[in-house]
């Protein structure tokens, strides 16, 4: 099977046939074959069979259209590394005014290429370590969405993500099923920094017998000052 009749089975089978542009298929496919290309010199996925790309990372990013509230406006991607989910989310709702946020340069670089290739002038990227940019006028409780797939415990991703989000909108962290423990000993953190849990949503990979998790977190108040901490106090120090 093609990479594109891949893609657009996956699709159809989250939903989204019809719901999407008609040329994602095709944009995602340059994305992934893109991202093998330059996996031989940067190190950006550790998967590197193109069927695999196709489901593990370009799907599973598509699912969180299917799990949760999709509000239109501004959405940023904490942590972004490869642009997943943030540049997949862009090619499948173009009204989305996505940032890319990553603290490797080399990274940015590679994916502000992708992004003219691509032809996505919505979208735009920052080179910032996630605790510090929030503190800067124009960021703190100003975006729509904040989606992270970052590997750190969730009381410290949240410490990081939550005070970008406004209140009304979405904190979603994309995660394993196995993270009960750790998303009740986030909930303190959560609560502190003006967030509110929502049922969790599961969902499996098209294709695939991979399931994941999405912790969805609503932004109800706004993050009080002092928050983020330093990145060290952070992982020390977090929030119970």
């Amino acid at each position: 099977m093609s990479i594109q009749a891949i893609l657009k089975e996956g699709l159809a089978e989250l939903g989204l046939e019809g719901k999407v542009p008609t040329g994602a298929p095709e944009q995602l496919e340059l994305y992934g074959r893109r991202l093998l290309e330059k996996n031989q010199v940067m190190n950006l996925t550790a998967i590197t069979q193109p069927e695999q790309v196709a489901r593990l990372h370009m799907l599973d990013c598509a699912a969180l259209l299917r799990c949760a509230p999709f509000p239109a406006g501004r959405l940023l991607d904490v942590g972004t590394g490869a642009g997943f989910p943030g540049l997949v989310l862009a090619i499948l709702v173009p009204d989305l005014e996505v940032t890319l946020l990553d603290s490797l340069n080399k990274r940015l670089d590679w994916l502000n290429e992708m992004i003219q290739v691509l032809a996505l002038p919505h979208v735009s990227t920052v080179h910032a370590r996630a605790e510090e940019q929030s503190h800067r006028p124009g960021w703190r409780d100003s975006f729509h969405i904040v989606t992270s797939r970052a590997v750190a415990a969730l009381d410290c991703l949240s410490e990081l993500c939550l005070p970008y989000v406004r209140p009304g909108g979405f904190f979603w962290a994309m995660k394993s099923v196995d993270t009960q423990a750790e998303t009740e000993q986030a909930r303190p953190a959560i609560a502190r920094l003006g967030g509110r849990l929502l049922p969790p949503a599961d969902y499996t990979i098209p294709g695939s017998d991979v399931t994941h998790r999405l912790i969805q977190v609503e932004k109800t108040a706004p993050t009080p000052k002092g928050y983020p901490r330093k990145w060290a106090k952070i992982q020390k120090q977090p929030i119970r």
